[in-house]
């Protein structure tokens, strides 16, 4: 199993003592030589290679966040596994066509490969660009069935022992499946999704959607297995080895969104693990204007309820440490009692710190008292924003309503400030091709959308279970 440090963690050595210090969030771990020397085999987050007996301490630190593991292997097996891609499509040709042209100049062999196209009650051309180019016509069983329902009949006719699956909107590039079936030489991986990049840049919502789309899970691989995280991967890049896919009963064909999580989901409860790589790209062509892509968010959000009932134990967690929640507490109550909470604050948050500074030197733990305030101070903000973020997601709207009806200013200041802290830390770190202005109000849009789409799902199933947060006092406890 290959292995490499997590972000903005570093190996330290001081007086022959090492190690591993993490700064976000800040934490330390002494290693004894052994364990060290292994972590060493890998500075500045190059890969580690673990044997059989280092796999279970390597597993421990990732639990601990310190390292992350990585797929077992980039190169190709020997023997190329045969693979099976589904295309569900319903009145779209033109966007059929583009597709099937991508996959007719994938770089693996065409020989190894079977494309279905599975029509779901088109009325326009798409059958017919399905033959053009060959693909297996296979028809849903009925008009609007929905993805999950066309891609299961799809599988049904597969052959291939890797299920490959695209949406017609979606271009594939021509190395997909060549940098993402490696991962399978792992046999206890079900599932590997690659990068899903917008296809055009044109409007506002193209450039907004370019870094802040769902189907977007970011630049590092990750990998899931065993826990109650809400990691997932979308089925418009999705491979999954179809004897899991097939255990798992495949796609809930009443599902038209939120589908994919539920599967990978299943797969990881089932014991199996799922990866995402930053590879075997595909071109997906977003919703590009403001009622299509708010549209599109509602649906979404919609599917929270019905997701919270399938898989109760995967509820939304959040770390809040008492200490930083009260220095929090006493700066936001800065603006109405004056300045004496903001001193005060002060004095808890450097009454910890010089706390911390005396366990850590009892320690011999190698960190300075610069350090500590930094990560407290980094710490504070993170808290910060996701909590404003959660505030937002969820309660955009009512928080508005407050703002627009009930009078005095301080009715308008809290949903400001908590949309500008979420929008600009999301602004910073995203680096949208958007001006802050513009941004943030595509950014409230969403927030609307997807809050007012979750309401509306758990009122129709009579189930509020996504609003409830598990909250833990520190890192380690959250799964």
């Amino acid at each position: 199993m290959n292995y490499r440090m997590a972000q903005h963690v570093e190996l330290l050595e001081r007086d022959g003592n090492c190690f591993l210090v993490s700064k976000t969030p800040l934490r330390a771990l002494r290693l004894n030589r052994s364990l060290a020397d292994l972590v060493g085999r890998g500075p500045d987050g190059s890969p580690i290679s673990a044997s059989e007996s280092e796999t279970g301490v390597m597993e421990q630190l990732v639990k601990k966040g310190f390292m992350e593991r990585l797929q077992n292997s980039s190169q190709l097996p020997a023997t190329l596994p045969e693979i099976t891609v589904v295309v569900p499509v319903k009145d779209r040709a033109d966007e059929l066509r583009r597709c099937l042209a991508s996959l007719a100049r994938l770089s693996y062999p065409q020989d190894k490969l079977q494309v279905i196209v599975v029509d779901d009650g088109s009325l326009d051309d798409s059958p017919l660009v399905a033959r053009e180019f060959g693909a297996l016509l296979v028809p849903s069983g009925g008009c609007g069935r929905g993805p999950a329902a066309a891609r299961n009949v799809g599988a049904a006719r597969a052959t291939g022992e890797i299920l490959a699956f695209i949406d017609s909107d979606c271009s594939a590039s021509i190395a997909w499946l060549d940098q993402l079936i490696p991962s399978f030489n792992d046999p206890a991986m079900a599932a590997v999704g690659g990068q899903v990049d917008g296809m055009c840049t044109e409007s506002a919502v193209d450039r907004y959607e370019a870094v802040m789309s769902s189907l977007s899970i970011g630049n590092r691989e990750r990998i899931g297995n065993s826990g109650h995280d809400t990691f997932y991967l979308p089925s418009c890049n999705l491979l999954v080895r179809r004897s899991a896919f097939n255990s798992a009963g495949g796609f809930k064909d009443e599902m038209h969104v939120g589908e994919d999580v539920d599967l990978t989901w299943r797969l990881r409860d089932q014991g199996w693990s799922i990866a995402y790589l930053p590879v075997g790209n595909v071109l997906h062509e977003h919703r590009s204007s403001i009622r299509s892509f708010m549209s599109r968010r509602f649906d979404y959000g919609t599917s929270e309820g019905l997701l919270q009932l399938l898989h109760p134990q995967r509820r939304k967690q959040m770390v809040i440490p008492p200490l930083l929640a009260l220095v929090l507490a006493l700066a936001l109550t800065a603006p109405f009692a004056g300045w004496w909470p903001l001193l005060l604050a002060a004095i808890v948050l450097a009454a910890d710190a010089v706390a911390t500074k005396v366990r850590l030197s009892r320690r011999q733990l190698p960190i300075s008292f610069t350090s500590i305030i930094g990560g407290r101070l980094r710490a504070l903000g993170s808290l910060l924003y996701y909590l404003c973020y959660h505030l937002v997601r969820y309660y955009a709207t009512p928080l508005l309503l407050i703002a627009l009806f009930v009078p005095g200013s301080w009715s308008w200041l809290l949903p400001l400030a908590a949309l500008l802290c979420a929008a600009g830390v999301d602004y910073v770190i995203k680096k949208p091709k958007l001006t802050f202005v513009c941004y943030t109000i595509v950014y409230l849009l969403e927030q609307l959308a997807y809050g007012a789409g979750v309401f509306w799902g758990c009122l129709s199933r009579k189930c509020f279970a996504s609003y409830r947060v598990v909250i833990f006092r520190q890192m380690e406890q959250a799964a």
